[in-house]
């Protein structure tokens, strides 16, 4: 029998107080994982706590600021000896600014490749020893269609997300030999309280423009939801993938695998 069964493991995902992280975490503890998360301010933390106990989820929180080496180190060191060393890591934390390119200052763009890439590799370098010294491990890196495609106004993203998937890659070939399988996941268009706003239908009650699009360029023909997410997650941070490895999985209802419709 396969198996996806995270009983036993401890799963650390970064920023998932709420949204994608949040669903991710949920998967994994109703198959049997501990869970801890982190955020970057104590009321997000607060906030995510309240919501794991709403669904019955012993949860633990911590404040702590990817981007900085020196806090992740004492987290990590923090989280080994309260509740053991981390069998599953999902590089969740993520931001994005919408900016043309010749608008955005580099300190903006830095800002996003800071959270975006540079804090996986600075989470993902901190968990690896303990991984190897336990002798297995799983890496998920939330990467995106951007890891793929560009965009309008989101350069920063599409770059920090190009390089988190070349990072998937390079971890799996530096760190395969003991055991750890580092892999990706790319979510499409998914709904959430974020992407609301355009998904509401006009006071003509047509389809806002963007969510037209979407739904025109996706051949499942929706959105996706945080539902749709958990499956490739479990399967990723279980047994069941442990030959699995460098790979990024799209999860985008076949958007990347669709040129779109002729215009009529």
């Amino acid at each position: 029998m396969v198996n996806f069964s995270l009983e036993g493991k401890i799963a650390l995902i970064t920023g998932a107080s709420y949204g994608i992280g949040f669903a991710i975490a949920t998967a994994y503890a109703e198959a049997g994982a501990t869970i801890v998360f982190n955020d970057i301010n104590q009321e997000l933390v607060d906030k995510g706590l309240a919501a794991y106990k709403e669904k019955g989820i012993d949860a633990h929180g911590y404040v702590c600021d990817v981007t900085d080496e020196n806090a992740v180190n004492d987290f990590i060191a923090k989280i080994e000896k309260e509740i053991g060393v981390i069998d599953i890591l999902v590089n969740n934390a993520g931001i994005i600014k919408r900016i043309p390119m010749i608008e955005m200052k580099a300190d903006e763009f830095r800002q996003v490749i800071d959270v975006d890439l540079v804090g996986p590799f600075i989470v993902s370098k901190a968990v690896i020893p303990g991984m190897i010294r336990k002798g297995h491990g799983k890496i998920i890196n939330i990467c995106s269609m951007m890891s793929e495609l560009g965009r309008e106004t989101v350069s920063a993203y599409a770059a920090a997300k190009g390089g988190l998937k070349m990072l998937t890659r390079n971890i799996c070939s530096e760190y395969g030999e003991y055991n750890i399988q580092c892999n990706g996941i790319g979510p499409g268009y998914i709904e959430t309280p974020q992407t609301a706003p355009l998904r509401e239908r006009q006071p003509d009650g047509s389809r806002h423009p963007f969510d037209a699009f979407i739904v025109a360029k996706t051949p499942a023909a929706r959105w996706g939801t945080t539902e749709d997410l958990k499956g490739p997650a479990v399967f990723l941070a279980s047994d069941a993938s442990n030959f699995v490895n460098g790979h990024i999985l799209y999860v985008d209802g076949g958007i990347l695998a669709y040129i779109g419709k002729q215009p009529s």
